[in-house]
């Protein structure tokens, strides 16, 4: 039986030279959808990032924060409408190396998994360009009126990546071996522990420091320059 091979791809700052949900967060504001005062909730923490006083987890967890407090409430049909400007506005802003990696996984039969913290909903029509075969992502309740609950479905799922794959890889009758795996924060160790050729691309320091230790494979894409180091 021939078993088709996986390739797991985190996707925030991996593929997407952003993060989906702060994106996501400002199409929002911008139109109307969200109180321009939700910026107060993460702009401290945004400008601790760019000025390297803070770390990058915070000023996200701060934009988790300032979503999950006004998501709750807004219909459907508005956040489809954000969601469509975005990836309009910003769909072609990935990462050289990842986007040719997928293309060519892809010509190689691979099954794409995409598995992000950002909403589902977001990165369902993000990935669909790119070619992947599924998506995990985190769910936001939709209450009968189509409206936010401001709640989280499946939330332990998301939290652990290799309890995603290892699910996948069942259902779907994958195998891993030759399988591929790219991630960018420690968050992903899990699941790159999991393939044959781990890929830690632009990782963060905790991220950097285990692929060394464990002879992973670090790439780092500058501006027009894609280096192994």
């Amino acid at each position: 039986m021939n078993t088709k091979k996986v390739a797991i791809f985190d996707v925030d700052g991996t593929i997407f030279r952003s993060s989906l949900l702060i994106e996501t967060v400002e199409t929002l504001i911008e139109e109307g959808v969200f109180p321009p005062e939700s910026r107060a909730v993460y702009e401290k923490e945004k400008i601790r990032w760019l000025e390297r006083k803070g770390d990058y987890e915070s000023y996200i967890m701060a934009v988790v924060e300032a979503f999950l407090k006004h998501i709750k409430g807004i219909h459907y049909a508005d956040f489809k409408r954000a969601i469509n400007l975005m990836i309009l506005k910003h769909k072609d802003r990935t990462y050289k190396y990842t986007k040719n990696l997928i293309a060519k996984l892809k010509r190689q039969r691979y099954y794409l998994l995409a598995i992000s913290q950002s909403p589902k909903a977001v990165l369902d029509p993000f990935c669909k360009r790119l070619g992947f075969d599924k998506v995990y992502g985190r769910i936001y309740e939709i209450g009968p009126t189509d409206r936010f609950t401001g709640k989280i479905t499946d939330e332990h799922l998301i939290g652990n990546k290799a309890n995603i794959v290892k699910r996948v890889v069942e259902k779907e009758g994958l195998t891993l071996s030759n399988s591929v795996g790219v991630g960018d924060t420690e968050g992903d160790i899990s699941f790159l522990e999991m393939v044959a050729r781990p890929i830690c691309f632009n990782p963060n320091h905790i991220l950097y420091k285990h692929a060394k230790r464990n002879g992973w494979k670090v790439v780092v894409e500058r501006k027009d320059v894609v280096y192994e180091i």
